[in-house]
């Protein structure tokens, strides 16, 4: 017995080390397979952080996607680059933890534009989006559950009378105050579509065929009571045989990656990373990745010289508006001001003239005549007129 069940254990590990040999992990969509989850705590390589409320902390071994304390903040973090392959796993370990009654929600996505379709939102907070998405939360008051959603871009889930409704498949998942972190595993392999919950299936579908070409993501969410949410790993890998995935450069919370500025342009196609020579060994791979980068240098040069035109007639048409503007207000303003003077001048004149033509000599005479008139009458009635007043005394009797 003890014999059987040593070479059965020996065959379950053959197979298992077999299995994760066959799938090759795809560095630029994933975090915590390494080492450490960032070389320099300040981003992780190929991903896009950001948050609402709080900035997610990107430690050694994880990322806080939404803090203990304060409450209502939200975390995200989207892969910069979308997965080429039609087959795929993706493997995400989180840990959720909190007070009592503590809540929040966190979102797995698998999404066309990503970031900018979903950014940091929760499935009840979401417009349309196209593609798949795995919510985890407290749901019909079973302790945790795990929930999938589909869409094609048609329905916007914020204005949605009845979002849980929506969802094709769902099971009981206990995920709060666990202590060690939860593992979640999606496989999309072309025959059948299922999620694991650490090894025990959850639901599955022959049904639902995932295109390639979609943006992976999560993301966080939580009440005034928090639950903090932490990302352990994400780990995408593959076994189809082709074209590696483009990886972008390194993304941060700045989003000031070379990556970005590129893709503002108009029809820009997805860049590709830096490849070390010797692990492009066939003739037929190395040409592959010649003609893909010649292609993809000629498309982003006519798109640059394309931006260039479109900004040198933005500007020729605002200089020329500019110089329509400019002398016609001049014109108007100089006008203005010499109408105002010319009336000015005009007035002046008529002022000068009017005193040039007038003789003042007789209203200076009939002046002079009245003072003197008034002054002569003050000398000789003043002094009979003190003299009958019985408040002063007569000065002539002393």
């Amino acid at each position: 017995m003890r014999s059987h069940f040593l070479t059965s254990a020996s065959l379950a590990w053959s197979l298992l080390i077999l299995g994760a040999s066959a799938q090759s992990v795809i560095d630029a969509l994933s975090f915590g397979h390494r080492d450490r989850t960032s070389t320099n705590l300040q981003s992780i390589e190929g991903w896009y952080v950001s948050g609402e409320g709080h900035t997610p902390q990107i430690l050694s071994d994880r990322v806080i996607l939404t803090p203990p304390t304060p409450g209502s903040t939200r975390g995200a973090l989207w892969a910069a680059s979308p997965i080429a392959y039609p087959e795929w796993t993706a493997d995400v370990a989180f840990r959720a933890s909190g007070q009592e009654r503590g809540s929040g929600n966190l979102q797995i996505w698998y999404i066309r534009d990503g970031r900018t379709a979903a950014g940091s939102n929760s499935i009840y907070t979401v417009a349309n989006f196209d593609g798949l998405v795995l919510s985890i939360d407290q749901y019909g008051g079973r302790g945790g559950t795990l929930r999938g959603f589909l869409n094609d871009g048609s329905t916007s889930y914020k204005d949605h009378h009845n979002v849980d409704s929506l969802a094709f498949g769902h099971c009981d998942f206990p995920y709060r105050n666990l202590g060690t972190p939860s593992r979640i595993r999606i496989t999309n392999d072309g025959r059948e579509f299922k999620v694991d919950i650490d090894g025990r299936l959850c639901f599955a579908s022959d049904k639902i065929k995932l295109p390639s070409g979609y943006h992976f993501g999560i993301s966080a969410a939580t009440s005034e009571n928090p639950d903090s949410f932490e990302a352990t790993h994400f780990i995408v890998s593959t076994a189809s045989a082709g074209p590696a995935a483009p990886a972008a450069p390194q993304a941060n919370q700045e989003r000031s990656s070379s990556y970005e500025r590129t893709e503002k342009l108009p029809g820009a196609p997805q860049q590709l990373p830096d490849t070390d020579a010797s692990t492009i060994r066939r003739q037929e791979e190395q040409f592959a990745d010649l003609h893909n980068r010649l292609q993809g240098m000629t498309h982003q040069i006519a798109n640059i010289f394309g931006e260039f035109e479109r900004l040198s007639r933005t500007i020729e048409d605002r200089h020329n508006d500019l110089l329509g503007r400019i002398p016609r207000s001049s014109e108007d303003a100089l006008g203005a001001l010499s109408r105002r003077i010319e009336g000015i001048e005009r007035t002046t004149e008529r002022i000068q003239k009017d005193v040039e033509g007038r003789d003042y000599q007789q209203h200076l005479t009939n002046l002079q005549q009245a003072v003197e008139g008034v002054r002569g009458g003050l000398s000789d009635g003043l002094p009979d007129t003190l003299s009958k007043s019985k408040f002063i005394p007569n000065l002539c009797s002393i």
